[in-house]
């Protein structure tokens, strides 16, 4: 059973109307959804960041959908905090959410004024932090001294169904070590060879849980429309790391994507006027052995993209007419 969720895009979508696109997009099919907490977007363009965990409060109120976040514990947040959100959370609306527990990108941790650490201490850190956040969502107290301190910690309305931590990877090497604590693993789309490569990676090492795939894509009535509103939207999107790790703002990531091309754009995400090679990539993404797709249209106005989709995208995949097996349903 594959899950085609929708993702919610804080970075490019003000939240008050944010709340609406997920609204609709559960009336037109979609299942389930995901968003980034973010205090920056990567584009001025983009031009918006709203709080996440207020905005999934509202978002799981106001649906039936099950939600998850990629956020970063151990910088801007103390990991108490993220358990202590999250626990909310999975108390009020059991079953229905889960949190990827990523290392974190500088544009988002500057704020504190602390040093960003480099990626091997942020690896140490989001390992202690993860221990961290199951210890307290299992109800005990905890107290900590290493590159995470915590004195006394308790949740006190621990949730009956803890949230599942799944790994957010672009790497081979982070998708084989998050093996260790995962409860699953996500990642972006990228070439299929390294998707296949990722995958199998976390499993080799003993990787438990669901694959999800987060998919950029672009779709207009026109080919030249979708390229453009690609290009306007995500160019700043096409670096592979360390580079967004450590760039600090957007006005950064606006200025190293300046000579961004076309053809670099297309390999980040998913260009076409045609619902129908949508839905064969989709499916493509299924046979690599992907559980969950979460649909990120990278655009700024969802609605045309949700009724088109929900009308020439799901049911495609729903009747198996793309190769994916009869009577699957989203």
């Amino acid at each position: 059973m594959t899950t085609l969720g929708f993702h919610a895009s804080h970075e490019q979508i003000g939240p008050g109307q944010l709340l609406k696109d997920v609204q609709l997009a559960e009336q037109a099919g979609f299942d389930a959804a995901m968003c980034s907490d973010h205090i920056e977007p990567w584009s001025e363009r983009q031009g918006h960041s709203g709080f996440a965990w207020s905005w999934l409060g509202a978002a799981l109120a106001t649906t039936q959908l099950r939600f998850g976040v990629v956020t970063a514990p151990g910088q801007r947040y103390h990991p108490v905090i993220i358990a202590h959100a999250s626990a909310t959370l999975a108390d009020m609306f059991p079953g229905r959410f889960w949190l990827a527990p990523g290392s974190g990108e500088y544009m988002n941790e500057h704020v504190t004024g602390e040093v960003w650490p480099d990626k091997a201490t942020r690896q140490q850190r989001l390992e202690e932090s993860v221990q961290i956040i199951r210890e307290l969502h299992d109800g005990k107290e905890v107290t900590r001294a290493g590159l995470i301190t915590v004195q006394q910690a308790r949740i006190w309305d621990a949730p009956a169904i803890t949230p599942p931590l799944i790994a957010p990877a672009i790497s081979v090497a982070t998708a084989r070590r998050a093996a260790a604590w995962a409860d699953g693993l996500v990642t972006i789309n990228q070439p299929a060879s390294k998707l296949k490569e990722m995958l199998a990676a976390y499993r080799d090492a003993g990787g438990r849980g669901k694959a999800v795939l987060q998919v950029p894509l672009s779709w207009a009535p026109t080919e030249q429309d979708a390229l453009a509103i690609a290009m306007d939207q995500w160019r700043t999107n096409v670096f592979p790391p360390p580079i967004p790790w450590d760039l600090p703002t957007a006005a950064h990531f606006d200025g190293v994507s300046t000579g961004v091309g076309e053809d670099l754009v297309r390999q980040s995400v998913n260009i076409s006027a045609d619902p129908g090679r949508h839905a064969q990539w989709l499916a493509d993404y299924v046979d690599l052995g992907f559980e969950e797709l979460y649909l990120h249209f990278v655009g700024q106005k969802q609605a045309p993209f949700i009724e088109t989709f929900s009308g020439q995208v799901l049911p495609q995949l729903r009747q198996g007419s793309t190769g994916l097996p009869e009577g699957m349903v989203v």
